[in-house]
């Protein structure tokens, strides 16, 4: 067999464990013509005028699409759309999620606010936190502070159980709070989850984007609009038309 005759179906095989839309096919999240909009099919969107979707093929999947949409008369029009990552040992049921397990918890969530190593992008409406060397994210079980900025870092939270959010210049030039397991923690189910700037490969249980699309996001998000994150897959039990 000549050199390369397999690359073809090897590479459209890992692209679909992936999660990746096979050649031709349009992106997961963009609906067939004449279909409705995703948002449309959903049981929730969190009552917004706009809503973040990020989209994977299956649970083992570790990469997708994510899209940004605003609600305009009544109607879901897509504002813009990237690749996305998810965790590397794929997705999973947000409520029964357990920490450590480096999977992206499929659910709707808030978006509490905004925070980056750098500078908000000029236009940024969004609450906007800036890191410096005293920001940490605090992922003890044992501390008070489990699942929160600490700054400085909790006297009860251990580093070695905590983000040193500085120390992650690529992936947190830019990022969004997600409000999983946060507004009310519960101890083992996980802490940390941003969409955030794509670092070299699968995320430790995030959402990643390019750093040009996480960009775009922060300029388009409005606080007015209570703009909401959708995590799910294509079908199943973590189908994101259930959330």
């Amino acid at each position: 067999m000549r050199p390369g005759a397999v690359a073809l179906p090897l590479a459209l095989s890992a692209a679909l464990l992936a999660g990746a839309a096979p050649p031709g096919q349009k992106p997961y999240g963009e609906a067939p013509a004449g279909a409705r909009p995703l948002p449309a099919r959903m049981a929730d969107t969190g009552g917004g005028a706009q809503l973040i979707t990020a989209q994977a093929a299956g649970t083992a999947s570790t990469s997708g699409t994510l899209t940004w949409w605003d609600l305009r008369d009544g109607h879901w029009t897509r504002a813009g759309s990237a690749p996305a990552r998810f965790g590397e040992n794929g997705l999973t049921e947000g409520a029964s999620r357990q920490q450590g397990t480096e999977t992206t918890p499929a659910g709707l969530y808030g978006l509490p606010y905004a925070f980056g190593v750098e500078a908000a992008p000029p236009g940024t409406t969004y609450p906007y936190r800036r890191v410096d060397d005293d920001s940490w994210w605090c992922q003890d079980n044992g501390s008070r502070s489990y699942n929160r900025w600490s700054e400085p870092r909790a006297a009860d939270c251990r580093a070695t159980e905590s983000e040193h959010l500085i120390t992650y210049g690529t992936q947190y030039a830019y990022a969004l709070v997600v409000g999983f397991n946060y507004a009310r923690p519960v101890r083992g189910r996980g802490a940390g989850i941003f969409l955030h700037v794509d670092g070299r490969g699968a995320t430790a249980g995030c959402v990643s984007v390019p750093r040009d699309a996480m960009r775009r996001i922060l300029r388009w998000a409005d606080p007015a609009a209570r703009p909401h994150i959708a995590i799910g897959t294509v079908r199943g039990r973590t189908a994101i038309t259930r959330y």
